[in-house]
C-alpha cells in the first residue's frame, strides 16, 4: 500500500482534521502528518500547494488526492473494511448521523469553535445554540440505549460517526455543556480514549494562537 500522508491543522483549533486523523487512529493505518499551521502569514499558500481546495484536512495516498473531511472518512473505511456498523440499517443509521454532523449544526460551530487548551470557557445560550445542544444530546441518547450491550461507541464499536463528533465533545467540554446522564457519560469516553488523549497532548504543546478562536475568556 502507498504511503498515507493526512494533511491537517492545528490540533487545538481544527475540528474538521481531528476527524480522519482519529478515524485513522482507531483503524490502526499507518500515515505520516502534514501539519500546516493556520491563520499564518503564509497559511493560505502553503494550503493551496498542498490541497487546491485551500482547506484541512486532506489525504494523499500516492497520486490520490482525497478532501473534505467525512470524504476521507469514508475512504479510510473503504481501504480497511472497518469504521462502518456491520448491519445495513445500523450502516446507514451511522451514515445519516454523520452527515447530519457534516452539514448542520452552524449555531454550536459559530458560538463554541473547538478549542482543545481551554476549559471553563462561558458564552451566552441562545436559543440556535440550544437547538444544536439538544439534537446532539437526542443522537447520542438514542444510539447508546441501542447499542451500549455491544461496545462503548455510538454503534458499540468505533465508527465514523464517532470520529464525526469526536470535537463535539471537546467543545462541550471547554464550554461546560450541561448535558443528560447518557450523553455525559459518551462524552467522557470521548475524553478518555487514548487517542484522544494523544491528540491533546500534541494541541497543549503547539506554540500558536488564533485569537478569533478564544471564545468565552
Amino acid at each position: 500500500m502507498s504511503e498515507l500522508t493526512l494533511i491537517i491543522g492545528n490540533k487545538n483549533y481544527s475540528s474538521w482534521s481531528l476527524r480522519p486523523w482519529i478515524l485513522a487512529r482507531h483503524l490502526g493505518l499507518a500515515f505520516s502528518e502534514q501539519l500546516i499551521p493556520l491563520n499564518q502569514n503564509d497559511s493560505a499558500t502553503r494550503l493551496r500547494a498542498a490541497n487546491p481546495t485551500g482547506r484541512v484536512p486532506a489525504l494523499r495516498h500516492g497520486e490520490l488526492l482525497v478532501w473534505d473531511s467525512l470524504s476521507i472518512c469514508e475512504y479510510l473505511c473503504e481501504l480497511t473494511s472497518c469504521g462502518l456498523p456491520a448491519e445495513p440499517a445500523a450502516r446507514a443509521w451511522a451514515r445519516s448521523v454523520s452527515a447530519e454532523m457534516h452539514a448542520g449544526f452552524q449555531a454550536l460551530r459559530q458560538q463554541w469553535p473547538m478549542n482543545t487548551r481551554a476549559i471553563g470557557r462561558h458564552t451566552s445560550m441562545t436559543p440556535a445554540l440550544q437547538k444544536d445542544l439538544t439534537r446532539i444530546e437526542a443522537i447520542w441518547t438514542d444510539c447508546r440505549l441501542r447499542y451500549a450491550a455491544v461496545g462503548p461507541w455510538l454503534f458499540g464499536d468505533y465508527s465514523i460517526a464517532d470520529a464525526m463528533y469526536a470535537p463535539i465533545a471537546l467543545r462541550f467540554r471547554t464550554y461546560g455543556a450541561q448535558l443528560t446522564s447518557a450523553a455525559q457519560s459518551y462524552m467522557a469516553t470521548v475524553v478518555a480514549d487514548e487517542f484522544m488523549r494523544e491528540w491533546l497532548s500534541a494541541a497543549v504543546a503547539e506554540p500558536w494562537t488564533i485569537d478569533s478562536e478564544e471564545v468565552g475568556l
